[in-house]
């Protein structure tokens, strides 16, 4: 049974599930379930405990479908049973059955497949799970305070900037260089000098406030506490919480010549989307691109996840956060809701998971809606 009394990682997934059947972390993944009567993706809510997955169907749910334990498991990544889905891993339990979830994009599953395997480590060592031992082996001062730090550092006018950084071909949205960390920690007057901002920004690493982007930085965070962190321009990182992800060189497949498909990818993942005609809500994977401004929107548990289900020009629309349709009745009411209108006047209802969330995509959608053509 779960013996923690807090989540370690959540997303919205999708899952493959019987009905009875039962899963929670917290964030959005796509699980599957062999030998079950329903053969299907499903979208579900999950949450990792230190010793257990949790599965809900929504995540404001009070009870979770299933529990499935750590102890006795295995983690397969990437996984290939599914040629036509991407970044897709598998769960083996002790009990030798196969759980297949799928991430919205490759960041996302690489972080969950890492805490997956800590935790289960930390329980066949007989320990408490913890991404790294920080201020024993950093030797931290007891009065720092790494999660007021963290909300300093995300800080939109005074905080560590996000940008748009490009690497061997690959271009990182919202991610910072490793320096800029320690430049900001100086003379924010956090730090006296580089020395200590390297311990300083090696804690935010072993406790995950922020995570390697690329490689140089991943292979420096595998390493001993104290120099898990890169002080350098060319190592990129981004906050746990963030809308992070990359991208490929762009290709010259046909597809990909379409007007509205070669803007750059801005910022992606799971929100919930009310249909226009029967007015029910579903789980849709969202991208947003820039220059054309237009949001994609995709049905996550489809084996074709190259086609868009619709498109939403976001040229000169209007987004704003909301309490819900006018017609809504009161045991419809959803939080963390907001309504775009485009030019055309036709209007789309979202809901994000949280307020922060929702306030991110509100502002990303503004910013591209007033620049993008």
């Amino acid at each position: 049974m779960m013996t923690a009394t807090h989540a370690l990682g959540s997303t919205f997934l999708f899952i493959h599930q019987d009905e009875d059947d039962h899963v929670h972390h917290q964030e959005c993944l796509v699980v599957l379930w062999w030998g079950t009567v329903f053969n299907s993706w499903k979208a579900v809510w999950v949450v990792l405990y230190e010793d257990v997955f949790e599965f809900y169907s929504k995540k404001d749910d009070g009870s979770p479908k299933g529990i499935i334990p750590l102890k006795g498991s295995m983690v397969t990544s990437p996984c290939l049973n599914y040629s036509k889905r991407l970044f897709v891993f598998k769960f083996h339990t002790a009990k030798n059955q196969d759980h297949f979830l799928q991430a919205t994009h490759l960041e996302e599953r690489d972080a969950w497949v890492k805490d997956i395997k800590r935790a289960i480590e930390c329980i066949e060592g007989g320990q408490k799970f913890a991404r790294k031992s920080t201020r024993k082996s950093i030797k931290l001062s007891e009065n720092i305070n790494l999660g007021a730090l963290y909300l300093s550092m995300k800080d939109p006018e005074t905080g560590v900037k996000e940008l748009k950084l490009q690497k061997d071909k690959k271009v990182f949205n919202h991610c910072f260089a490793g320096a800029s960390v320690i430049d900001w920690l100086l003379s924010s007057n956090f730090v006296r000098n580089r020395r200590e901002g390297l311990m300083l920004a090696a804690a935010l690493i072993c406790d995950a406030y922020i995570q390697p982007a690329e490689e140089k930085a991943k292979a420096a965070a595998e390493q001993a506490s104290e120099s898990c962190f890169v002080d350098d321009s060319d190592a990129y990182y981004f906050f746990a919480d963030s809308g992070f992800f990359s991208e490929g060189s762009s290709s010259d497949d046909d597809e990909l010549l379409k007007e509205e498909f070669r803007g750059v990818i801005i910022k992606q993942g799971c929100l919930l989307k009310q249909g226009h005609r029967r007015r029910n809500w579903k789980v849709r994977k969202f991208v947003l691109r820039d220059d054309p401004a237009y949001l994609h929107y995709y049905d996550p548990t489809a084996d074709d996840q190259d086609q868009p289900l619709g498109s939403i020009h976001l040229r000169n629309c209007v987004v704003t956060a909301t309490d819900g349709p006018p017609d809504g009745k009161k045991s419809e009411v959803k939080r963390n809701l907001f309504e775009i209108i485009t030019a055309d006047e036709v209007h789309y209802l979202i809901q994000a998971a949280t307020r922060e969330e929702l306030a991110e995509w509100i502002k990303v959608i503004k910013s591209v809606a007033s620049t993008g053509k």
